[in-house]
């Protein structure tokens, strides 16, 4: 197992903060950690953290395994940095976002759970219309808005993502 870790979010919240000092996350954890727990932000920025922000050649890698593996889709700018930042620094990547587990599969990316059970095996997605059945291609960015993924261009009805 790697010594190194890139934390998603939901560690730098539920674990114990003996567990978070000297990992690594991105810039942009700490306005999702100040939305959703300002006293934990507070006390993250105290315990040693390694803020780090991936290069380009491991966000384009992590980039094109996201779209291969249909789960672009589903995943955040910062989902995705976490998933490039772990594969630049060859580290376990700490999820509990069975979409990251996925990717972080596709690619050789050790993960460990939080308190899920974590995937099983990897899938692949295929976005899906609900109206014509037509299936449309990932993605090449990653969505905004993590349950909505848009109109199909065909028939104009609510595109769903689906195992493939």
């Amino acid at each position: 197992m790697a010594d190194e870790m890139v934390l998603d979010t939901s560690a730098l919240i539920e674990w114990p903060v003996s567990e978070i000092s000297g990992s690594f996350i991105v810039p942009s954890q700490y306005s999702e950690l100040e939305r959703i727990s300002p006293e934990r932000l507070e006390m993250i920025e105290s315990i040693g953290v390694i803020q780090a922000v991936p290069g380009g050649e491991s966000m384009e890698e992590a980039r094109k395994a996201a779209v291969g593996t249909g789960d672009m889709s589903g995943l955040s700018s910062v989902d995705m940095s976490l998933i490039a930042l772990a594969l630049e620094k060859s580290a376990v990547l700490v999820t509990d976002d069975y979409r990251m587990q996925n990717v972080a599969s596709h690619i050789g990316i050790e993960w460990r759970s939080i308190r899920e059970s974590g995937i099983s095996e990897g899938w692949i997605w295929e976005l899906r219309c609900v109206g014509c059945k037509s299936t449309q291609p990932s993605p090449e960015l990653p969505n905004k808005h993590r349950a909505k993924f848009g109109d199909c261009p065909d028939c104009g009805s609510e595109l769903k993502l689906r195992r493939a």
